[in-house]
Protein backbone atom coordinates (compact mmCIF):
# COMPACT_ATOMS: atom_id res chain seq x y z
CA UNK A 1 0.00 0.00 0.00
CA UNK A 2 1.41 3.40 -1.02
CA UNK A 3 0.84 6.66 0.84
CA UNK A 4 0.01 9.32 -1.74
CA UNK A 5 -0.13 13.03 -0.95
CA UNK A 6 -1.97 15.13 -3.54
CA UNK A 7 -1.19 18.84 -3.69
CA UNK A 8 -4.18 20.38 -5.43
CA UNK A 9 -7.98 20.43 -5.38
CA UNK A 10 -9.68 17.03 -5.49
CA UNK A 11 -12.10 18.11 -8.17
CA UNK A 12 -12.10 17.40 -11.86
CA UNK A 13 -9.28 15.28 -13.32
CA UNK A 14 -7.16 15.38 -10.15
CA UNK A 15 -10.04 13.90 -8.16
CA UNK A 16 -10.32 11.16 -10.78
CA UNK A 17 -6.60 10.45 -10.34
CA UNK A 18 -7.10 10.23 -6.57
CA UNK A 19 -9.95 7.74 -6.92
CA UNK A 20 -7.91 5.64 -9.37
CA UNK A 21 -5.01 5.54 -6.93
CA UNK A 22 -7.35 4.66 -4.07
CA UNK A 23 -8.82 1.79 -6.07
CA UNK A 24 -5.25 0.47 -6.48
CA UNK A 25 -4.79 0.34 -2.71
CA UNK A 26 -3.18 3.72 -2.07
CA UNK A 27 -4.04 5.78 0.99
CA UNK A 28 -4.79 9.37 -0.01
CA UNK A 29 -4.01 12.62 1.77
CA UNK A 30 -4.71 16.03 0.26
CA UNK A 31 -3.19 19.48 0.69
CA UNK A 32 -4.38 22.79 -0.73
CA UNK A 33 -1.11 24.69 -0.30
CA UNK A 34 2.63 24.22 -0.22
CA UNK A 35 2.69 24.89 3.52
CA UNK A 36 0.02 22.28 4.22
CA UNK A 37 1.84 19.74 2.05
CA UNK A 38 5.14 20.28 3.86
CA UNK A 39 3.38 20.03 7.23
CA UNK A 40 1.96 16.65 6.23
CA UNK A 41 5.35 15.41 5.04
CA UNK A 42 6.90 16.45 8.36
CA UNK A 43 4.27 14.41 10.20
CA UNK A 44 2.60 11.30 8.79
CA UNK A 45 4.80 11.44 5.69
CA UNK A 46 4.13 9.98 2.26
CA UNK A 47 5.71 7.65 -0.28
CA UNK A 48 4.88 9.96 -3.19
CA UNK A 49 3.65 13.50 -3.82
CA UNK A 50 1.43 14.27 -6.81
CA UNK A 51 1.65 18.03 -7.33
CA UNK A 52 -0.51 19.97 -9.79
CA UNK A 53 1.50 22.41 -11.93
CA UNK A 54 -0.89 25.13 -10.76
CA UNK A 55 1.24 25.07 -7.61
CA UNK A 56 4.92 25.96 -7.51
CA UNK A 57 6.54 22.56 -8.05
CA UNK A 58 10.05 24.01 -7.88
CA UNK A 59 9.29 25.67 -4.52
CA UNK A 60 7.98 22.36 -3.17
CA UNK A 61 11.17 20.61 -4.25
CA UNK A 62 13.32 23.34 -2.71
CA UNK A 63 11.38 22.98 0.54
CA UNK A 64 11.89 19.21 0.59
CA UNK A 65 15.61 19.66 -0.02
CA UNK A 66 15.99 22.35 2.65
CA UNK A 67 14.20 20.21 5.25
CA UNK A 68 16.01 17.00 4.25
CA UNK A 69 12.78 15.24 3.29
CA UNK A 70 13.43 12.49 0.74
CA UNK A 71 10.11 11.99 -1.05
CA UNK A 72 9.66 11.71 -4.84
CA UNK A 73 7.43 14.27 -6.52
CA UNK A 74 5.42 13.74 -9.70
CA UNK A 75 4.02 16.84 -11.34
CA UNK A 76 0.65 16.68 -13.11
CA UNK A 77 -1.48 18.89 -15.28
CA UNK A 78 -3.20 19.12 -18.68
CA UNK A 79 -1.27 17.29 -21.38
CA UNK A 80 -0.93 20.43 -23.47
CA UNK A 81 0.99 22.20 -20.66
CA UNK A 82 4.34 21.17 -22.14
CA UNK A 83 6.22 24.20 -20.81
CA UNK A 84 5.10 23.58 -17.23
CA UNK A 85 5.83 19.86 -17.56
CA UNK A 86 9.40 20.46 -18.76
CA UNK A 87 10.00 23.08 -16.07
CA UNK A 88 8.77 20.71 -13.34
CA UNK A 89 11.00 17.84 -14.46
CA UNK A 90 14.00 20.16 -14.79
CA UNK A 91 13.34 21.38 -11.26
CA UNK A 92 13.67 17.81 -10.00
CA UNK A 93 10.22 16.21 -10.33
CA UNK A 94 10.45 12.45 -10.91
CA UNK A 95 7.99 12.54 -13.81
CA UNK A 96 4.95 14.29 -15.30
CA UNK A 97 1.46 12.77 -15.23
CA UNK A 98 -0.85 14.17 -17.91
CA UNK A 99 -4.46 14.93 -16.95
CA UNK A 100 -7.09 13.56 -17.49
CA UNK A 101 -5.30 10.60 -15.90
CA UNK A 102 -4.74 7.16 -17.38
CA UNK A 103 -5.44 4.27 -15.00
CA UNK A 104 -2.41 2.29 -16.23
CA UNK A 105 -0.08 5.23 -15.66
CA UNK A 106 -1.47 5.66 -12.16
CA UNK A 107 -0.85 1.97 -11.45
CA UNK A 108 2.75 2.15 -12.72
CA UNK A 109 3.37 5.32 -10.72
CA UNK A 110 2.15 3.72 -7.48
CA UNK A 111 4.05 0.51 -8.14
CA UNK A 112 7.31 2.42 -8.54
CA UNK A 113 6.62 4.46 -5.40
CA UNK A 114 5.86 1.33 -3.39
CA UNK A 115 9.15 -0.22 -4.46
CA UNK A 116 7.70 -3.25 -6.21
CA UNK A 117 10.38 -3.14 -8.88
CA UNK A 118 12.16 -6.11 -7.30
CA UNK A 119 9.46 -8.51 -8.21
CA UNK A 120 5.75 -8.60 -7.52
CA UNK A 121 3.25 -7.50 -4.88
CA UNK A 122 2.96 -11.05 -3.54
CA UNK A 123 5.67 -13.68 -3.85
CA UNK A 124 5.23 -16.03 -6.81
CA UNK A 125 6.72 -19.37 -5.79
CA UNK A 126 6.62 -22.87 -7.26
CA UNK A 127 10.21 -23.96 -6.70
CA UNK A 128 10.93 -25.96 -3.51
CA UNK A 129 13.80 -23.61 -2.61
CA UNK A 130 11.50 -20.58 -2.61
CA UNK A 131 8.58 -22.42 -1.02
CA UNK A 132 10.85 -23.31 1.92
CA UNK A 133 11.72 -19.62 2.42
CA UNK A 134 8.03 -18.63 2.29
CA UNK A 135 7.11 -21.35 4.77
CA UNK A 136 9.65 -20.00 7.24
CA UNK A 137 8.54 -16.42 6.59
CA UNK A 138 4.93 -17.36 7.35
CA UNK A 139 6.08 -19.15 10.50
CA UNK A 140 7.76 -16.03 11.94
CA UNK A 141 5.46 -13.38 10.46
CA UNK A 142 3.20 -13.11 13.52
CA UNK A 143 6.12 -12.82 15.92
CA UNK A 144 7.69 -9.49 16.91
CA UNK A 145 11.29 -10.54 16.28
CA UNK A 146 13.54 -8.67 13.90
CA UNK A 147 14.12 -10.41 10.58
CA UNK A 148 17.22 -10.11 8.39
CA UNK A 149 16.48 -10.80 4.72
CA UNK A 150 19.54 -11.58 2.62
CA UNK A 151 20.05 -12.36 -1.03
CA UNK A 152 21.48 -11.01 -4.24
CA UNK A 153 20.19 -7.79 -5.74
CA UNK A 154 16.88 -8.30 -7.55
CA UNK A 155 15.82 -11.47 -5.74
CA UNK A 156 12.75 -9.82 -4.18
CA UNK A 157 13.80 -8.86 -0.65
CA UNK A 158 11.34 -5.98 -0.32
CA UNK A 159 8.57 -8.12 -1.77
CA UNK A 160 9.21 -10.70 0.96
CA UNK A 161 9.29 -7.96 3.60
CA UNK A 162 5.88 -6.69 2.51
CA UNK A 163 4.58 -10.26 2.59
CA UNK A 164 5.78 -10.66 6.19
CA UNK A 165 4.12 -7.40 7.17
CA UNK A 166 0.83 -8.39 5.51
CA UNK A 167 0.83 -11.71 7.39
CA UNK A 168 1.75 -10.14 10.74
CA UNK A 169 -0.34 -8.81 13.58
CA UNK A 170 0.77 -5.34 12.46
CA UNK A 171 -0.85 -5.65 9.03
CA UNK A 172 -3.31 -2.83 9.79
CA UNK A 173 -0.43 -0.56 10.70
CA UNK A 174 1.89 1.23 8.26
CA UNK A 175 4.63 -0.43 6.26
CA UNK A 176 7.47 2.04 5.77
CA UNK A 177 10.57 1.24 3.71
CA UNK A 178 13.82 3.18 3.60
CA UNK A 179 16.76 2.45 1.30
CA UNK A 180 19.82 3.17 3.44
CA UNK A 181 22.08 3.25 0.36
CA UNK A 182 20.05 5.85 -1.51
CA UNK A 183 20.72 8.82 0.77
CA UNK A 184 23.81 10.63 2.07
CA UNK A 185 24.49 10.30 5.80
CA UNK A 186 23.02 13.63 6.94
CA UNK A 187 19.80 13.09 4.99
CA UNK A 188 19.53 9.46 6.09
CA UNK A 189 19.76 10.44 9.77
CA UNK A 190 16.94 12.95 9.39
CA UNK A 191 14.85 10.43 7.42
CA UNK A 192 15.24 7.80 10.13
CA UNK A 193 14.90 9.81 13.30
CA UNK A 194 13.26 13.10 12.30
CA UNK A 195 14.29 16.53 13.51
CA UNK A 196 13.14 19.46 15.61
CA UNK A 197 12.65 23.01 14.42
CA UNK A 198 16.00 24.76 14.08
CA UNK A 199 18.03 21.52 14.15
CA UNK A 200 19.82 22.68 10.99
CA UNK A 201 19.58 25.40 8.39
CA UNK A 202 16.24 24.86 6.64
CA UNK A 203 14.54 23.01 9.50
CA UNK A 204 11.64 25.45 9.77
CA UNK A 205 9.43 23.00 11.69
CA UNK A 206 9.62 19.68 13.52
CA UNK A 207 9.43 16.54 11.41
CA UNK A 208 8.68 12.90 12.20
CA UNK A 209 11.18 10.41 10.82
CA UNK A 210 10.55 6.94 9.41
CA UNK A 211 10.59 5.34 12.86
CA UNK A 212 7.71 7.53 14.00
CA UNK A 213 5.87 7.18 10.68
CA UNK A 214 6.03 3.39 11.10
CA UNK A 215 4.71 3.47 14.69
CA UNK A 216 2.40 0.50 15.21
CA UNK A 217 3.63 -1.12 12.03
CA UNK A 218 6.78 -2.32 10.27
CA UNK A 219 9.94 -0.51 9.22
CA UNK A 220 12.09 -2.05 6.47
CA UNK A 221 15.70 -0.91 6.42
CA UNK A 222 16.85 -1.89 2.94
CA UNK A 223 20.56 -2.08 2.05
CA UNK A 224 21.36 -1.91 5.78
CA UNK A 225 24.98 -2.90 5.08
CA UNK A 226 25.59 0.51 3.47
CA UNK A 227 24.79 2.47 6.65
CA UNK A 228 27.55 4.63 8.12
CA UNK A 229 28.97 3.23 11.42
CA UNK A 230 28.00 6.40 13.33
CA UNK A 231 24.37 5.95 12.35
CA UNK A 232 24.59 2.23 13.18
CA UNK A 233 25.19 3.17 16.81
CA UNK A 234 22.15 5.45 16.88
CA UNK A 235 20.03 2.81 15.15
CA UNK A 236 21.08 0.19 17.71
CA UNK A 237 19.98 2.42 20.55
CA UNK A 238 16.61 3.08 18.88
CA UNK A 239 15.99 -0.66 18.49
CA UNK A 240 17.12 -1.49 22.05
CA UNK A 241 15.32 1.33 23.85
CA UNK A 242 12.31 1.51 21.50
CA UNK A 243 12.71 5.25 21.33
CA UNK A 244 14.32 7.73 18.96
CA UNK A 245 16.16 11.01 19.42
CA UNK A 246 15.18 13.56 16.82
CA UNK A 247 17.96 15.77 15.48
CA UNK A 248 18.05 18.80 17.76
CA UNK A 249 15.65 17.16 20.20
CA UNK A 250 15.86 17.39 24.00
CA UNK A 251 13.88 14.28 24.91
CA UNK A 252 13.40 10.85 23.31
CA UNK A 253 10.21 9.83 21.50
CA UNK A 254 8.76 6.38 22.20
CA UNK A 255 8.06 4.18 19.15
CA UNK A 256 6.46 0.76 18.65
CA UNK A 257 8.02 -0.60 15.45
CA UNK A 258 8.98 -4.03 14.15
CA UNK A 259 12.27 -3.96 12.29
CA UNK A 260 12.95 -5.86 9.08
CA UNK A 261 16.36 -5.40 7.45
CA UNK A 262 17.57 -6.41 4.00
CA UNK A 263 21.01 -6.64 2.47
CA UNK A 264 22.89 -8.20 -0.42
CA UNK A 265 26.10 -8.15 1.61
CA UNK A 266 27.53 -10.78 3.93
CA UNK A 267 27.03 -8.88 7.19
CA UNK A 268 29.07 -11.39 9.18
CA UNK A 269 32.02 -10.65 6.89
CA UNK A 270 31.34 -6.92 7.23
CA UNK A 271 31.50 -7.34 11.03
CA UNK A 272 34.84 -9.14 10.78
CA UNK A 273 36.13 -6.35 8.52
CA UNK A 274 35.08 -3.73 11.07
CA UNK A 275 32.54 -2.07 8.77
CA UNK A 276 29.41 -3.19 10.62
CA UNK A 277 28.72 -3.25 14.35
CA UNK A 278 28.57 -6.73 15.80
CA UNK A 279 25.96 -5.79 18.43
CA UNK A 280 23.67 -4.33 15.76
CA UNK A 281 24.17 -7.39 13.58
CA UNK A 282 22.97 -9.69 16.38
CA UNK A 283 20.00 -7.40 17.05
CA UNK A 284 18.91 -7.63 13.41
CA UNK A 285 19.76 -11.29 12.83
CA UNK A 286 17.20 -12.81 15.22
CA UNK A 287 15.63 -14.64 12.28
CA UNK A 288 17.37 -14.85 8.92
CA UNK A 289 15.67 -15.50 5.61
CA UNK A 290 17.98 -16.05 2.66
CA UNK A 291 16.36 -15.61 -0.75
CA UNK A 292 17.84 -17.93 -3.37
CA UNK A 293 18.94 -16.39 -6.69
CA UNK A 294 16.65 -17.07 -9.61
CA UNK A 295 19.16 -19.47 -11.17
CA UNK A 296 18.74 -21.68 -8.07
CA UNK A 297 14.94 -21.68 -8.28
CA UNK A 298 14.36 -22.66 -11.94
CA UNK A 299 10.80 -23.85 -11.33
CA UNK A 300 9.84 -20.20 -10.64
CA UNK A 301 11.13 -18.77 -13.94
CA UNK A 302 8.10 -19.56 -16.10
CA UNK A 303 5.44 -18.80 -13.43
CA UNK A 304 7.11 -15.43 -12.80
CA UNK A 305 7.39 -14.73 -16.52
CA UNK A 306 3.69 -15.53 -17.03
CA UNK A 307 2.76 -13.31 -14.09
CA UNK A 308 4.73 -10.35 -15.48
CA UNK A 309 3.37 -10.95 -18.98
CA UNK A 310 -0.21 -10.67 -17.68
CA UNK A 311 0.62 -7.60 -15.62
CA UNK A 312 2.29 -5.65 -18.42
CA UNK A 313 -0.22 -6.68 -21.04
CA UNK A 314 -2.99 -5.29 -18.83
CA UNK A 315 -0.98 -2.17 -17.96
CA UNK A 316 -0.33 -1.34 -21.62
CA UNK A 317 -3.79 -2.24 -22.94
CA UNK A 318 -2.43 -5.17 -24.94
CA UNK A 319 -3.90 -8.65 -25.36
CA UNK A 320 -2.60 -11.32 -23.03
CA UNK A 321 -0.30 -13.72 -24.86
CA UNK A 322 1.29 -17.01 -23.86
CA UNK A 323 4.97 -17.74 -24.42
CA UNK A 324 5.82 -20.04 -27.32
CA UNK A 325 7.78 -23.22 -26.63
CA UNK A 326 10.93 -21.63 -28.09
CA UNK A 327 10.47 -18.56 -25.91
CA UNK A 328 10.05 -20.73 -22.82
CA UNK A 329 13.24 -22.56 -23.68
CA UNK A 330 15.10 -19.26 -24.05
CA UNK A 331 13.87 -18.08 -20.65
CA UNK A 332 14.93 -21.32 -18.99
CA UNK A 333 18.40 -21.29 -20.61
CA UNK A 334 19.31 -17.79 -19.43
CA UNK A 335 21.27 -17.62 -16.12
CA UNK A 336 19.50 -14.42 -14.93
CA UNK A 337 22.37 -12.58 -13.25
CA UNK A 338 19.93 -9.75 -12.49
CA UNK A 339 17.48 -12.21 -10.90
CA UNK A 340 13.73 -11.46 -10.75
CA UNK A 341 14.25 -7.80 -11.60
CA UNK A 342 16.05 -8.71 -14.83
CA UNK A 343 13.31 -11.22 -15.69
CA UNK A 344 10.62 -8.60 -15.11
CA UNK A 345 12.36 -6.09 -17.39
CA UNK A 346 12.89 -8.72 -20.10
CA UNK A 347 9.24 -9.79 -20.03
CA UNK A 348 8.03 -6.18 -20.05
CA UNK A 349 10.04 -5.57 -23.23
CA UNK A 350 8.78 -8.83 -24.75
CA UNK A 351 5.15 -7.88 -24.12
CA UNK A 352 5.68 -4.58 -25.94
CA UNK A 353 7.61 -6.11 -28.85
CA UNK A 354 5.58 -9.30 -29.39
CA UNK A 355 3.51 -9.72 -32.54
CA UNK A 356 1.03 -12.43 -33.35
CA UNK A 357 -0.80 -14.82 -31.04
CA UNK A 358 2.22 -15.78 -28.91
CA UNK A 359 5.33 -14.19 -27.39
CA UNK A 360 8.12 -15.69 -29.48
CA UNK A 361 11.87 -15.81 -28.82
CA UNK A 362 12.44 -12.91 -31.21
CA UNK A 363 10.67 -10.61 -28.72
CA UNK A 364 12.85 -11.66 -25.79
CA UNK A 365 15.96 -9.49 -25.67
CA UNK A 366 18.40 -10.87 -23.10
CA UNK A 367 21.64 -9.24 -22.04
CA UNK A 368 24.76 -11.25 -22.92
CA UNK A 369 26.13 -13.06 -19.92
CA UNK A 370 29.74 -13.54 -20.89
CA UNK A 371 32.00 -13.43 -17.82
CA UNK A 372 33.67 -10.14 -17.04
CA UNK A 373 37.45 -9.93 -17.50
CA UNK A 374 39.39 -11.54 -14.66
CA UNK A 375 41.41 -9.54 -12.16
CA UNK A 376 44.60 -10.84 -13.82
CA UNK A 377 44.14 -10.07 -17.54
CA UNK A 378 46.28 -11.60 -20.24
CA UNK A 379 49.37 -9.67 -21.32
CA UNK A 380 47.63 -8.51 -24.50
CA UNK A 381 44.93 -6.88 -22.35
CA UNK A 382 47.53 -5.07 -20.29
CA UNK A 383 49.25 -3.77 -23.40
CA UNK A 384 45.93 -2.36 -24.55
CA UNK A 385 45.77 -0.23 -21.40
CA UNK A 386 49.29 1.20 -21.64
CA UNK A 387 49.23 4.92 -22.33
CA UNK A 388 45.77 5.46 -20.82
CA UNK A 389 45.11 7.33 -17.59
CA UNK A 390 43.90 5.34 -14.58
CA UNK A 391 40.76 7.45 -14.27
CA UNK A 392 39.87 6.72 -17.92
CA UNK A 393 40.24 2.97 -17.41
CA UNK A 394 38.19 3.16 -14.21
CA UNK A 395 35.48 5.18 -15.97
CA UNK A 396 35.19 2.70 -18.83
CA UNK A 397 35.09 -0.24 -16.40
CA UNK A 398 32.34 1.34 -14.30
CA UNK A 399 30.18 2.34 -17.28
CA UNK A 400 30.74 -1.05 -18.92
CA UNK A 401 29.75 -2.87 -15.74
CA UNK A 402 26.61 -0.73 -15.43
CA UNK A 403 25.67 -1.65 -19.00
CA UNK A 404 26.29 -5.31 -18.22
CA UNK A 405 23.96 -5.04 -15.23
CA UNK A 406 21.20 -3.18 -17.17
CA UNK A 407 21.79 -0.08 -15.05
CA UNK A 408 21.38 -1.92 -11.73
CA UNK A 409 23.55 0.15 -9.34
CA UNK A 410 23.59 -2.36 -6.50
CA UNK A 411 24.60 -5.29 -8.72
CA UNK A 412 27.30 -3.19 -10.43
CA UNK A 413 28.74 -2.13 -7.07
CA UNK A 414 28.88 -5.79 -6.03
CA UNK A 415 30.80 -6.77 -9.17
CA UNK A 416 33.16 -3.80 -8.91
CA UNK A 417 33.82 -4.43 -5.23
CA UNK A 418 32.94 -0.87 -4.14
CA UNK A 419 30.14 0.59 -2.05
CA UNK A 420 27.01 1.83 -3.77
CA UNK A 421 27.71 5.26 -2.27
CA UNK A 422 31.11 5.37 -4.00
CA UNK A 423 29.51 4.23 -7.25
CA UNK A 424 26.85 6.93 -7.00
CA UNK A 425 29.52 9.61 -6.52
CA UNK A 426 31.35 8.39 -9.63
CA UNK A 427 28.12 8.46 -11.65
CA UNK A 428 27.44 12.01 -10.48
CA UNK A 429 30.94 13.08 -11.63
CA UNK A 430 30.54 11.38 -15.01
CA UNK A 431 27.18 13.02 -15.65
CA UNK A 432 28.55 16.41 -14.59
CA UNK A 433 31.25 16.04 -17.22
CA UNK A 434 28.63 15.30 -19.89
CA UNK A 435 29.02 11.53 -20.15
CA UNK A 436 26.03 9.25 -20.77
CA UNK A 437 25.51 6.73 -17.97
CA UNK A 438 23.07 3.77 -18.20
CA UNK A 439 19.86 4.65 -16.35
CA UNK A 440 18.75 2.65 -13.33
CA UNK A 441 15.84 0.22 -13.99
CA UNK A 442 12.47 1.98 -13.92
CA UNK A 443 13.81 5.56 -13.99
CA UNK A 444 14.95 7.90 -16.70
CA UNK A 445 17.63 9.31 -14.38
CA UNK A 446 18.72 8.65 -10.81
Amino acid sequence: MSRLLILGALSGPLGVAARMAQSRGATIAQADSLGTALAHLRGPGADLVLCHVGHDVAALLRGLSAERIACPVIACGPEENAVEAIAAVRAGARDFLPLPPDADLIAAMLEAAAGHGEGTQAPVARDPAMLAVLARANQVARAEASVLITGESGTGKEVLARHIHAASRRARGPFVALNCAALPEALLESELFGHEKGAFSGAVAARRGKFEQADGGTLLLDEIGEMDPRLQAKLLRAIQEREVDRLGGTRPVRVDVRILAATNRDLAAEVRAGRFREDLYFRLDVVRLKLPPLRDRPADILPLAEHFARRYADANGLPRRLFSMAARAALLRHPWPGNVRELENAVHRAVLLAEGAEIGPEAIELAPCAPLPSAAPAPAGVEGLVGRKVEEVERDLIIGTLSHCLGNRTRAAEILGISIRALRNKIHDYRASGLSVPAAPGYAVD
